[in-house]
């Protein structure tokens, strides 16, 4: 099976109403050129200040949710819509929650973000994520139409035991939505993600947000999808816009039988 996944690359502001329609605009576009599967950045629909953050979250289903809903439905094709500030009754900080949305709108997977970014680098990124989110805890791969897809948000690129239980639970597929920092997007962003892709002989799709947020650090763009072999399929710039590449299943069954590194592994 063959078919067209699109990632989307924005700068998401404080305007939510702004983010959301800038956000459907770009999903229409993506599905008016054939991509079967679009996906949006983290935090897409509003990127504020921190202590904004409770105030700013929706509940799962909210008002975000039913508009993703509605689009999926009317474009028939899955929507990742990124990952949005999920409230909880009870919880004083937010989940940070990508969704899923199947081409009949039904909302057929929520992965909470499970490793927090919290960090404190010399040259000028600093982040305490924990302040204000909740971490999350279950893994969360969804068989689809199309093929297993597996959800991560960001931060979790680092962690590669996430990864390979992802592909263990039949994922051929995994999102990356990010708001990935420009300073360490530089070094970091392109080798861990062909690592996760190379490694565990999956499809990558990596929608990340771009420019300047003046309540945040700068994000890297770059969005990317990659093949299981390691290959960049398609790679943004340094500016807003869309990234289109063929998902072939039948060559991700070769890569995984001609090199049968997932076969071979061995636990110590």
């Amino acid at each position: 099976m063959k078919f067209i996944a699109a990632a989307i690359q924005m700068l998401a502001s404080p305007d939510k109403e702004a983010n959301l329609r800038l956000a459907e605009a770009k999903v229409r576009e993506a599905a008016e050129r054939g991509a079967r599967v679009v996906a949006l950045p983290e935090v897409f629909n509003w990127r504020g200040e921190a202590r904004e953050e409770r105030q700013q979250a929706e509940p799962i289903p909210g008002p975000t949710t039913e508009r993703m809903g509605r689009l999926a439905r009317e474009l028939r094709i899955y929507l990742l819509s990124g990952s949005l500030l999920e409230r909880v009754s009870g919880l004083s900080r937010a989940y940070n929650t990508s969704l899923l949305f199947d081409p009949r709108g039904n909302l057929i997977a929520c992965y909470r973000k499970i490793h927090l970014f919290d960090v404190e680098i010399e040259s000028g990124v600093s982040a305490t994520e924990s302040e204000t989110r909740e971490p999350g805890s279950e893994v969360i791969v969804v068989q689809t139409e199309l093929c297993p897809m597996g959800l991560t948000v960001c931060y979790d690129l680092r962690f590669p035991e996430l990864y390979r239980a992802l592909v263990f639970k039949g994922a051929q597929m995994i999102f990356v939505p990010a708001a990935f920092t420009a300073l360490t997007g530089e070094a970091h962003w392109e080798p861990l993600l062909r690592a996760r892709a190379i490694e565990n002989q999956v499809y990558i799709v990596a929608p990340d947000q771009i420019g300047k947020n003046p309540y945040s650090f700068t994000t890297y763009g770059n969005s990317m999808i990659v093949d299981p072999w390691g290959r960049i399929l398609a790679r943004a710039s340094d500016l807003p816009g869309i990234i289109y590449a063929e998902i072939d299943l039948d060559y991700l069954a070769k890569v995984r039988a001609e090199l049968p590194s997932l076969a071979h592994r061995k636990v110590f």
